[in-house]
């Protein structure tokens, strides 16, 4: 078997990004006047997320990309409803180390599933120095967020919603590629804002007699 014909079947046998939904029903698109097949869903509101629309692909894609899940949500509510859902399964990094790298340093790229992040931030760091007073075990962490140190615990939270706008699976139609970036934005998320809080309140010394 040669190389070209092994290579067609493993790429045949991958699924792409934007595949339609193969239970998808034989209609077209609910836009209006759209005649395109209806190969793709999108939730009708944050209340009824199992309630779709289905759309065909450069509509799903418009959708999802104006579409806020926390339209009306206060901050402290859109922090909790994601801590719920990622509550479950969340991925663990070994020491020192996340174990992978999707983090993105440049979010200007349109990448709605994350999948150009790992390329963005793939690259030789040997020899790099830390930022001065940026703890070693927030370099990934803070790497996976996109963010710089020193850093305010308001430029945490309005960095963490921004990402979780744009990762979270609810709002990219139940990407399982969106869902595990977000569970890793969360990760990282939980490990620096641990960290500025234990130094906004230290523990007091002990009294000794």
């Amino acid at each position: 078997m040669s190389i070209n014909s092994t290579h067609a079947k493993t790429a045949a046998r991958r699924p792409r990004a934007y595949a339609p939904d193969p239970d998808a029903p034989d209609r077209a698109c609910d836009i209006p006047g759209c005649p395109c097949a209806a190969g793709y869903r999108a939730p009708k509101s944050r209340d009824k997320l199992s309630d779709y629309f289905w759309f065909c692909l450069d509509h799903v894609r418009a959708y999802n990309a104006s579409w806020d899940f926390y339209r009306g949500m206060s901050p402290g509510q859109i922090e909790a409803h994601l801590r719920a859902d990622t509550s479950w399964g969340r991925p663990s990094w070994k020491l020192g180390s996340l174990g992978s790298t999707h983090g993105l340093e440049d979010e200007r790229i349109a990448d709605p599933l994350g999948i150009l992040g790992a390329g963005r931030l793939r690259r030789d760091r040997r020899g790099q120095t830390e930022p001065e007073g940026r703890p070693p075990e927030l370099r990934e962490p803070l790497a996976e967020l996109g963010l710089g140190w020193p850093l305010s615990l308001d430029e945490l939270k309005a960095r963490y919603k921004d990402l979780a706008r744009r990762h979270h699976p609810d709002a990219n139609g139940g990407d399982r590629a969106s869902e595990e970036r977000f569970k890793l934005i969360n990760v990282a998320y939980d490990r620096v804002l641990s960290h500025l809080n234990r130094n906004s309140h230290p523990e007091p010394a002990a009294h000794t007699v």
